[in-house]
Formats: structure tokens, sequence, C-alpha cells
């Protein structure tokens, strides 16, 4: 299609304040974005190049054939915009609507004000966005951090540490909500207090993986679940390379902390890079499968990060003043050696990401059963460590 001119713009009073002004999209404005998205053979990108150039839904479906063709549109897309969306169609439109009324989802459009400004740059931004919690103006400092779903311990710790120190130096740590490194992204920024976003590959009145239902609403208290498909659209293996592009979108830079080789983490790496983003990695074991992917990005020139101060250290310098205000430093902690005994010391240190059981505990500390299996429960009633399936131990 060719590039559209400029048509005369559309009242404004159309246009209906987002949530920051205390309102919601008007029924009948989501209706003319839902009408103009069930066409036959418009896309997503059809229909960003149509609205922001007739600078809102109603002036399209509202043109007539003539304008539309004078204005960009090839004949076949005048024509089908003419006749609107088939009466199937309009049927699920009618109970898309109900269903956003009945659940109390919020509904953003490219073309608001309150659409997130960092998403609304990228080439394929979702022309709507439906939201349950809440997206505010401190979500501008985002980082996302992806991996693998069967993450290892030592890989779900690392990113625990990570997500909890960038919220808690007022970072927003957005993720996908899926097993492994998402989860413990959520709940690394959840325990610091901070805020998160989970980006869903399905519908936003469902919950994918199900069994993540209530670190869901955990979600939703402190920050936002968002999706950009229909409602009740099931988790299809083709919605989560289009949702990884929204993880990237909505972010400073993206970290992977585990990864396979051709997995969809590595898809969001891609993805951030030529959005502009930032990518870093964290560097791990050669023979380990979740790991080559992360070092593949190494090599690739991503950034190695060890802690949270390197993906501050990294942004700050792309921030505005006014972000740079509200970002935290990161304080670096009273060390272990401060705070511990010494056989607490001998333990703590022979601990590592990778988890260890008592016996391999007993060989490197050379301490006595009794000795060993008292300073593991001391250290863990501490949170200095975590207790693991299978009586293994690894730092917290």
């Amino acid at each position: 299609m060719q590039p559209f001119s400029q048509p005369a713009r559309a009242d404004s009073s159309a246009e209906v304040a987002g949530p920051s002004s205390g309102h919601r999209m008007t029924r009948a404005r989501l209706e003319s974005w839902l009408r103009l998205q069930a066409i036959d053979g418009v896309g997503d990108l059809t229909v960003l190049r149509l609205v922001r150039a007739w600078h809102s839904p109603e002036a399209v479906l509202g043109a007539s054939r003539d304008e539309l063709i004078q204005n960009g549109c090839s004949s076949q897309l005048a024509d089908a915009i003419r006749r609107g969306p088939e009466s199937s169609a309009c049927r699920s439109l009618e109970r898309e609507l109900n269903a956003i009324e009945r659940g109390r989802i919020e509904v953003r459009s490219v073309l608001d004000s309150t659409y997130p400004a960092r998403l609304k740059m990228i080439v394929d931004p979702p022309p709507l966005l439906y939201i349950s919690g809440t997206l505010t103006e401190q979500d501008e400092l985002a980082i996302a951090i992806v991996g693998a779903r069967r993450a290892t311990a030592a890989g779900r710790a690392i990113t625990e540490e990570l997500s909890h120190g960038l919220a808690a130096a007022g970072m927003t740590v957005v993720s996908g909500l899926a097993r492994g490194v998402d989860a413990a992204a959520h709940r690394g920024a959840l325990a610091a207090q901070g805020r998160t976003i989970a980006v869903l590959g399905c519908g936003i009145d469902r919950t994918y993986p199900p069994e993540h239902d209530r670190l869901r609403r955990q979600i939703e208290e402190r920050g936002a679940i968002v999706s950009e498909v229909p409602m009740g659209s099931p988790p299809h293996s083709h919605h989560f390379p289009r949702r990884n592009r929204i993880i990237s979108g909505l972010s400073l830079g993206v970290i992977v902390t585990e990864a396979a080789i051709n997995s969809g983490s590595l898809i969001t790496a891609k993805l951030a890079a030529e959005q502009g983003r930032e990518v870093f990695a964290v560097p791990g074991f050669v023979k380990e499968d979740t790991s080559r992917g992360t070092n593949a990005l190494l090599k690739d020139g991503a950034a190695l990060i060890e802690r949270a101060q390197d993906v501050i250290d990294a942004v700050l310098p792309q921030l505005e003043p006014s972000l740079r205000l509200r970002l935290q430093p990161s304080h670096t902690k009273k060390g272990a050696s401060d705070l511990l005994g010494k056989e607490e010391q001998l333990v703590y240190d022979a601990l590592s990401y990778d988890p260890l059981t008592v016996d391999d505990v007993i060989v490197a500390t050379g301490l006595s059963v009794s000795a060993v299996m008292a300073t593991l429960l001391s250290l863990e009633l501490r949170q200095q460590i975590r207790l693991l399936p299978g009586q293994r131990y690894l730092r917290a």
C-alpha cells in the first residue's frame, strides 16, 4: 500500500482520555476499533497505517470509497472497509465488548496519550492493549528479564536476585509469566515490593500456565497484566513470538539469564536489538544446555552482567534527567562476613548458585555432620540460603 496523505483531522473530542484522568475508553470508541480490526484482510499493520493517517477508527469507517482510494487505499481495501466486518465477526465483536465490560478490563489504543510511550515507538505496536492491574508512568523505567522455562535452580536464583535489585532501585520488571525464569523474575520484583508487568500470549481473561494464577493476582496488585489478543483467546503457539516484541518494546533493555539455543528468549533478545534496546546476558557454564543461548548472545555482542547495578549503569546514560531522578542507586549490602559467625561463614562460602548436598558441604568445610546441619538450618532461617528438594542447598 502507498503511504497515506493526511486528510482533515477528526474531531479530537472523539478521543477519550485514559485512566490517568479518571476515564476509560468509551464502548462506542472501542467498538470502532474492534470493527476496523474485524474487517476481512485488515491486519494490525494496516490498522496502524489507517488510524495514523485518519486519526481515529471512526474516521476510517466513515470515509467514502473515493476518499479512501484518494488517500492511498487500494480499491480492494476500500471496498472491504465500506462493506465492514462479516455478520459472524460482528457477533464475536459484541461478545468481546460484553466480556471486557464484565471483566472490568482497561483497553488503551495506540492513539491514546496513556499508551506506553516506549512501546509506541516500535515498528508494529499493538493497536490495542488489554490491561488488568495498572500501568503507570513509573513503568517508563522498565527492564525485561526472560529465559528458559526449564530453568536450573541456579538460573532461578540469579534471576530473582537481579529482579529484586532492579525493582528495589525503582525499575519495573517485565516478563511473560511463563514457568522458570519468567516466574522467578516476577517473584523477585514482588519480593522487593516493586512493580512488575506480565505480557500474556493468550486472552487477558485467561492465565497461562494455569498454576500461576496466584502469581498473576499478586502481579495485578503491584503492576499489570497485558495482552494484545482478544478476550478468550487460547495460548496458541503463534501468539508467543508476537508477544515477545511487546516484552522488549515496553523495556529499556532485555536480560536473558538462561536460554537454550533457538529458544524464544533469543527471539526476544533479537527483537530488542532490532528495536534499538539494550541486550544483556548472564554467562553460564559452557556445558550446560541452558547456558548455550546466553553465551551465544555474549559472543554476538550482548553486554555481560552479574548484578543489577551493571544493568543500571548501562541504561543510565540514555535516560532523561527526570527519569534518572526516579532511579535509586543500588546500594551494596553489608557483606556476609560482617553478619555471619565463623562456621556460618565457612558453610556459606562453600555454597554457590549450584545446589550442593549436605555431604558436599561436609567435604568442602571439614566440619562435623552435626555442625553442618545446625549451620545450614541457621542460614536457612536467616534467608541466606535456600533448601531445595532432595536436601540440596544453594545461596539465596
